[in-house]
């Protein structure tokens, strides 16, 4: 059956016919350890929107190794190691990076920059998209599940 996103790996497949919560381009320093990339595009579904095929073929791991008792982990297959999602403990959110967890990215655009720090010595991003110090000022937590 074909879902509106969907992604994974040949493990372990997520997906959602509902539409992302949030959707950024994020500069944090925990996104750029975790990926080793200078900014993450990060979406952010639901808890019960985004759906895990074999949810026990997943490694947890703590996302921020800073925090390592904070809500996010991160969500490894077992199999083959490739990073599957972020899940959240306390059961609001469920995260996932396009271009590293199986989705196609084109269907997710970002529609802002998050956790842009200017004392870092980075340009300001300039691509139109509003730039924040953290999530957007709209953003609600989901409430816990």
């Amino acid at each position: 059956m074909s879902h509106k996103y969907a992604g994974g790996c040949d493990h372990v497949h997520t997906h959602s016919d509902k539409e992302p919560i949030d959707n950024h381009t994020c500069h944090c320093s925990v996104c750029k350890s975790v990926t080793g990339q200078a900014t993450t595009h990060v979406v952010f579904f639901n808890h019960g929107d985004l759906k895990v095929d074999k949810i026990d073929g997943l490694n947890r791991q703590p996302f921020n190794a800073n925090n390592p008792n904070g809500p996010l982990e991160l969500c490894t297959c077992k199999t083959c190691g490739t990073p599957i999602m972020l899940d959240d403990k306390e059961h609001r959110i469920r995260v996932i990076v396009p271009n590293l967890m199986g989705y196609d990215a084109k269907n997710l655009d970002a529609t802002y920059h998050a956790f842009f720090d200017a004392s870092t010595g980075v340009p300001k991003p300039n691509d139109g998209r509003p730039v924040y110090d953290s999530l957007r000022p709209d953003f609600v937590w989901p409430a816990s599940a």
